[in-house]
Parts: C-alpha cells; sequence; structure tokens
C-alpha cells in the first residue's frame, strides 16, 4: 500500500509495461534502463527482457523518463512524437561548449543591458516554429559517429538547423545572472541550445545550470516513481504473468 492506502500497482513486465520514472541527476537514460532490465531479469528469473526508454535526458536533467517493457517497447514512437514540457534555470552572461554545466565555461559576456524588455523581445523570437542548430555534445549521429565523441576530441562538425515548434516559453524568474524558464516545446528541441540562442538575442551568453521534464503529452512527473521505489517495487511485488489480471 502506499501512504495514502491506495493499493500499488501491479505489472505484467513481459507482456508490456509503461513505467513513469522521475530520472535522477547525474544518471543517464541508459543507466535507468539498464538499472530496470537487471531488476527485472533478476526478479523475473530471465535471460533478456526488452525494455527501451522514450526520449533522452541530459545526465545534468532531472524529471519525467518514460520507460517501457516487453511488447510496450513497440509504442515508445508514440511518446516521443508527443509534446514536452520543462523547467529550468540559465546563467546569463557566459558560454560553455556543451551548452550547459557539463563543461567549463569558455567565454564571458555583459548582462548589464540586459532588462524586462529585450528579455521579452528576445522571448518572442522563440515562439512558434524556429530553426535550431543542434549542440555539438549531443547524441546525433554524423558519418556513423555520435557528435559528443567528435567534439570530446576537439573537432567541429557543421551541424544542420532543424525546425522544431515552441508552444509556450515563460520566463518564471529574473534575478540576473539567472532567469529561470518554463517551456513547452516538439520533439526534438534540445533545451541547451535554445538558452545558448537565448543568449545570443540578448547579445549576451547564457547556458542551462538545471533543467527538469515535467510532463510527455498527457503524462506528468508528479505521477511518477522515484527510481529507488520502483527497484524496490519489482523487487517486492507478487510477479505477474501472462493471462493475469
Amino acid at each position: 500500500m502506499n501512504a495514502d492506502d491506495t493499493p500499488l500497482p501491479r505489472y505484467n513486465y513481459k507482456e508490456g509495461a509503461v513505467l513513469l520514472v522521475d530520472k535522477p541527476k547525474e544518471w543517464t537514460s541508459f543507466d535507468v534502463v539498464n538499472k530496470i532490465r537487471h531488476k527485472l531479469k533478476k526478479r523475473l528469473k530471465v535471460k533478456k527482457i526488452k525494455v527501451g526508454h522514450a526520449g533522452t535526458l541530459d545526465p545534468m536533467a532531472t524529471g519525467l523518463l518514460i520507460v517501457c517493457t516487453g511488447r510496450a517497447t513497440k509504442t515508445i514512437q508514440s511518446y516521443q512524437d508527443m509534446p514536452k514540457v520543462y523547467t529550468g534555470t540559465m546563467k546569463m552572461g557566459a558560454t560553455t561548449p556543451s551548452f550547459d554545466a557539463e563543461t567549463q565555461e569558455d567565454g564571458t559576456y555583459p548582462i548589464d543591458h540586459i532588462n524586462e524588455d529585450l528579455t521579452e523581445q528576445a522571448r518572442r523570437q522563440f515562439l512558434g516554429t524556429i530553426e535550431q542548430v543542434p549542440p555539438m555534445f549531443s547524441a546525433i549521429k554524423v558519418d556513423g559517429q555520435p557528435l559528443y565523441k567528435r567534439a570530446r576530441k576537439g573537432e567541429t562538425i557543421e551541424v544542420q538547423p532543424r525546425e522544431v515548434h515552441v508552444y509556450e516559453f515563460e520566463l518564471t524568474r529574473i534575478a540576473l545572472p539567472e532567469i529561470d524558464f518554463r517551456v513547452k516545446c516538439s520533439k526534438g528541441t534540445y533545451i541547451r541550445a535554445l538558452a545558448n540562442d537565448f543568449g545570443k538575442a540578448l547579445r549576451s551568453g547564457a547556458y542551462l545550470t538545471a533543467l527538469r521534464r515535467t510532463a510527455i503529452g498527457e503524462y506528468q512527473v508528479d505521477d511518477a516513481w522515484q527510481l529507488e521505489d520502483l527497484v524496490r517495487h519489482i523487487k517486492e511485488e507478487p510477479v505477474v504473468r501472462t493471462g493475469d489480471e
């Protein structure tokens, strides 16, 4: 039972389960999938079970990760296509190669000129359909190799801009050098790139210092498992087999 006496869900992992997980900071999305897969194989006493996720979160980011098991892995694309909602913090006046706090600052810029009118003008530029160049530190493959691996070697590759759609972009707190935001966007949107471009629009620089995904379509992070709780649940819940209710 939960604290409010509601029964915990039972999943048929082999037939297919959709799990909402609140990804911890410093874990990769692949780390989360591997952890769940390992626990399921041990609990179900099987050598193989399909487990995948719908939409990568960077290690620095936290928040909603949809994990599918068994036959439900066939539905991953439908979740990936859903709009996403993020909240986060940008640091103004500086940039990093990765567009977030994972790498060291490589440039500093003035912020004294940034005011409410300028931030509002800049914010409006990023509403609707926009073109965005993915960051070099991303998993996009060029010639069969992820960009981040080439970036770590010091290589610079020309990446073609992509069209993405920003449905909502709010600035929820301005306390320079920090600006908090909330954004609702289409699949394929890089929030790190949005922060970098926003800094340029302010005639300054910016990078992400915090990011949290709060929703994917109608699915909310408030309804998600903490990873430790889910692992414990997998270990302790009765095994549901095909045909069980």
